[in-house]
């Protein structure tokens, strides 16, 4: 009897693979740092019965209009706008993302851009590398305090509250943003669920939690950033499209806002000369919120977890 033949659009270890090779045919890209051109992956995606998939890939109607075997899309990560589920779901085909594995490694990297750009720890290890440092001085690269402050989190979900755990040991204040109240956030971290312009004003951190949607797409806009103290701090982990860039920059170079921590960008991946990167009171990363070893192992897991569901005729463990 023939296996379930299942594309991998990223280069991962075989090892990783090896426990389900008497279920399946594996394929995978050969390149981990590159994504699948768009031809190749049509093309797989008409044998395909599953597929195993980055955020980078554009799994659209074109795509599942070609994929006449496929029965699942797992997709390595927590969001999931790179997928049309409308089209999957009218084609009876699964989707799956990886919640819950990386909430608390995406946690830690959020508070560490939090701390990085605050107490600027990029800026600074610069300083010394350049061999600029020669004497002590009372406000050498002299930063924010992060302990006692206000952290207004936009978006209370699993990594919102891990966020906000975080916060609480630094003794901070905690206000929150979302779509619907968070009662068990509120009373196990005493966070105070308020609205977004009043969360805008009052923070000394802004930290952006939100999935991307209609009612996020640059939700961070000119307006919003005027509404910011003009010591204020933003911190972005979610989405690169919930962010206008071009008001985000402006900003940034007037100091209508202190500084800025970026994981992700609207278009990714950014190069040296993107104009966020040129400015100092800015920390921009490769979008590597969940990349840890662990972390990134548990969340292929999980999607080779879903698919081998899928076949066995059961409910995967994290379906859309």
């Amino acid at each position: 009897m023939t296996k379930p033949y299942i594309y991998i659009t990223r280069k991962i270890p075989e090892e990783i693979i090896n426990p389900y090779l008497e279920q399946f045919d594996f394929k995978m890209w050969e390149k981990a740092d590159e994504p699948v051109p768009r031809d190749i992956l049509l093309e797989e995606a008409k044998q395909a019965d599953g597929l195993l998939c980055m955020l980078s890939d554009n799994i659209d109607e074109e795509l599942l209009n070609e994929a006449c075997s496929l029965k699942i899309v797992a997709n390595l990560a927590v969001g999931y706008d790179n997928i049309d589920l409308e089209q999957a779901k009218e084609r009876g085909i699964t989707v799956t993302n990886t919640p819950d594995v990386l909430t608390e490694t995406t946690a830690d990297l959020t508070f560490a851009l939090l701390m990085a750009t605050a107490r600027r720890i990029v800026e600074a290890d610069a300083y010394v590398q350049k061999d600029l440092w020669k004497n002590w001085a009372p406000y050498l690269l002299a930063g924010s305090d992060i302990h006692h402050k206000t952290i207004g989190i936009v978006g209370m979900g699993r990594i919102g509250e891990a966020v906000a755990r975080r916060a609480k040991g630094f003794g901070m204040s905690i206000l929150y943003h979302n779509r619907s109240r968070h009662i068990e956030a509120e009373k196990e971290l005493q966070a105070t669920y308020t609205d977004f312009d009043e969360l805008l004003a009052a923070s000394d951190f802004v930290v952006s939690l939100v999935p991307l949607t209609k009612d996020t797409n640059q939700l961070f806009d000119r307006d919003a950033f005027d509404k910011m103290k003009s010591s204020s701090i933003f911190i972005n982990a979610s989405r690169g499209a919930t962010v206008d860039e071009d008001a985000l920059y402006e900003a940034l170079q007037t100091n209508q806002i202190k500084a800025a921590g970026l994981d992700v960008f609207t278009e990714e991946p950014i190069g040296a000369n993107h104009p966020l990167v040129q400015l100092d009171n800015t920390v921009c990363l490769p979008h590597i919120g969940s990349s840890s070893e662990q972390t990134r192992t548990d969340m292929i897991n999980l999607c080779l977890d879903n698919i081998a569901a899928v076949f066995r005729g059961e409910a995967p463990k994290t379906a859309l």
